[in-house]
């Protein structure tokens, strides 16, 4: 998905000047985004006290939303560099099309995982005869600069593992946990769990301790180390954890995501990841002039502009705001 935000900040992103150096409990608000023509959002990252959880960078939540007298999700072809794009969906389908021409309609529990790389570009479309709800989560990983500038790629992945513990069905979709491994390719120490919690449940979940990790909820309450989550905020965990406990009175839908603390410094305007200001505005610049960027087929020159560049120079602002 898009950043559709028609006046993004520009933001530098990376660093371990403020990783937390053992467990915390930090409760981070999101921020009611509208995108488009009436699709509104929770942006849980980057947000108010942090811009980073490992190498995850965005975090949209949305839905569920009332679809069936609408087309329902229309984002046309836009650009991605240096950034994965991992697409999770809880209810509805999504019709992905992308530069390398790639056709393939996404549902839920499936991997959809896009690693812009160079350069990318790519649609999502509610397909014309669609499911009521449309329910989910659109999630960036940063790349490290060793791979950054990579082919662009799409993986999607129909069937994914998981383990059930204690009123918990969890379902892995990038990295490792619980001896449970995704098939997802990635390029950095990371996690993204999907934990569909029973009612009454009560479950000490294992975490590695060299990640900092967060857990929002996308449906549902829960109470994540004795502190209530709703959907809205994501809860900031630290590092050095070797579990978290989540409890729960009715059922809920969590997401855990976690890595070890992203060291590069990044700049991520827009759609774009690089590494300067200069970079970000040699993308925009290619993306308008119709370089670098291959078309999406199936779209005859419709796609979205990318806005005005912000009038002044990129400030470090590290991790946190």
């Amino acid at each position: 998905m898009s950043n559709l935000e028609p006046r993004p900040d520009a933001r530098e992103l990376g660093g371990l000047a403020a990783t937390s150096a053992g467990p915390a409990l930090d409760l981070l608000p999101g921020k009611e985004v509208l995108l488009g023509e009436g699709t509104q959002v929770r942006r849980l990252l980057p947000t108010l006290g942090r811009r980073l959880v490992g190498a995850w960078a965005f975090v949209d939540h949305y839905g569920p939303d009332d679809v069936w007298t609408s087309a329902g999700m229309q984002v046309l072809p836009h650009p991605h560099t240096g950034l994965q794009t991992v697409s999770w969906l809880l209810e509805g389908e999504v019709h992905h099309r992308d530069s390398l021409g790639s056709d393939v309609v996404i549902r839920p529990k499936e991997l959809a995982l896009m690693t812009a790389g160079h350069a990318i570009a790519h649609a999502e479309q509610s397909p014309a005869e669609h499911p009521r709800l449309l329910h989910g989560a659109q999630l960036w990983v940063a790349l490290p600069d060793g791979v950054r500038d990579t082919t662009p790629a799409f993986e999607h992945h129909t069937a994914l593992p998981g383990f059930d513990s204690d009123g918990l069905r969890a379902t892995v979709l990038m990295g490792t946990i619980g001896g449970a491994t995704s098939p997802g390719t990635a390029h950095t120490p990371l996690v993204g769990v999907d934990l569909a919690l029973a009612a009454g449940a009560d479950v000490e979940l294992p975490l590695e301790p060299d990640f900092e990790h967060g857990v929002l909820v996308a449906s549902g309450a829960a109470d994540v180390e004795g502190v209530p989550l709703t959907p809205g905020a994501m809860l900031y965990l630290g590092t050095g954890r070797r579990t978290v406990r989540l409890r729960t009175e009715a059922p809920a839908q969590l997401l855990l995501l976690g890595g070890e603390p992203f060291e590069e410094r990044i700049v991520m305007w827009w759609n774009f990841v690089g590494r300067s200001g200069e970079e970000i505005a040699e993308y925009a610049s290619a993306w308008a002039e119709g370089d670098r960027f291959d078309d999406v087929p199936g779209f005859d020159g419709y796609r979205l502009p990318a806005p005005a560049l912000p009038p002044l120079p990129l400030k470090p602002r590290g991790r946190e705001r």
